[in-house]
């Protein structure tokens, strides 16, 4: 599930960042790839390219972003897949991509555990929930002050969702069952549309990133009510998380870590794990991210691996509630 961003701030990023991977002047070594599985603009992307900008100071060695964008990350998985494991490509992937998508596609083309190599954590992206207040009637409205709407205007309780079967996707029914609402989730091609037609009040509410949603909150387009994660978040500190709302069951968040193919030697892992470490750890790439909403969260090789496979624990459970079968 890609967070599509219509970020101003992306576009600078994303030219500094192209002039930055494109120009080394001194390598050590071969030029890096890191590819993405979406298209340029969003979330996904905008972590990769200042990846590659840190990473290229660290390493003086020319680091590319390449997207390739398609199926929720599967094309670019797929990629990663076949390519070799010389240290020359890696994969700047989401959690949906490996740890959703095995579960709810019965072919992705990848197999996450064999064809992967972790290397280090990079981020978190946490997901919030909004609400389009004056559809509602209620400027202050919250979680359950929405559950009373849809009780009272049946079959309008849609839910704005980036992706079908994808973490946001379940929650709806995670929310609606602890709420005893009648909701339903409505898929979309990632956050901005959803942004847009909850500001429009073509839906009353949606599921998405809290970076693609930051901005239209501030300016009081919309309204964030929750977010998952087992904390509030310091750019939120008035919004409560699912967990506070008496709401179980939406607690993993996104996040976004390196990969490389299987076979990976060990020496090229740790080296990659050391500095991606150090970049992530940056002040300079910390605030940047904050800036849209992200967090960075630094981890190695090990590290990127618990939480993989404790996501796809959680992923497990949201699909298996939900009675989905694979397609």
């Amino acid at each position: 599930m890609q967070r599509r961003t219509t970020f101003h701030a992306l576009l600078g990023l994303g030219a500094a960042a192209l002039l930055a991977t494109s120009a080394a002047q001194a390598d050590s070594g071969p030029a890096i790839r890191i590819l993405v599985g979406f298209p340029a603009g969003g979330s996904s992307d905008a972590i990769a390219r200042l990846l590659a900008q840190g990473l290229q100071q660290e390493l003086g060695r020319s680091v590319m972003v390449e997207n390739k964008p398609g199926a929720g990350g599967q094309i670019a998985a797929q990629t990663l897949k076949g390519a070799k494991p010389d240290g020359t490509t890696l994969f700047l992937s989401n959690s949906h991509t490996v740890a959703m998508i095995p579960l709810t596609i019965s072919n992705p083309g990848f197999d996450t555990a064999k064809d992967f190599a972790p290397v280090a954590m990079v981020a978190v992206n946490p997901d919030v929930f909004v609400l389009n207040t004056g559809v509602l009637g209620k400027p202050n409205a919250g979680l359950r002050d929405f559950a009373q709407w849809v009780a009272a205007n049946p079959a309008k309780g849609n839910v704005g969702v980036p992706a079908p079967a994808s973490a946001p996707d379940f929650a709806v029914g995670v929310v609606a069952r602890a709420l005893g609402a009648d909701l339903k989730s409505v898929p979309y091609r990632g956050d901005a549309p959803i942004v847009q037609d909850v500001m429009a009040g073509q839906v009353p509410a949606g599921i998405g990133s809290v970076g693609a949603m930051l901005q239209p909150a501030k300016a009081g387009k919309l309204r964030i009510v929750a977010v998952n994660g087992t904390s509030r978040l310091p750019i939120l500190p008035d919004v409560p998380t699912y967990a506070e709302l008496g709401i179980k069951g939406y607690e993993d968040m996104i996040f976004n870590g390196v990969f490389a193919p299987a076979g990976t030697p060990a020496p090229v892992i740790d080296s990659y794990s050391a500095a991606i470490t150090k970049v992530v750890k940056s002040p300079e790439f910390a605030d940047k991210l904050a800036n849209l909403g992200i967090s960075a969260h630094a981890g190695n090789a090990a590290d990127l691996n618990a939480r993989l496979k404790a996501t796809q624990d959680f992923s497990a459970t949201m699909v298996r509630n939900a009675g989905y079968k694979p397609q």
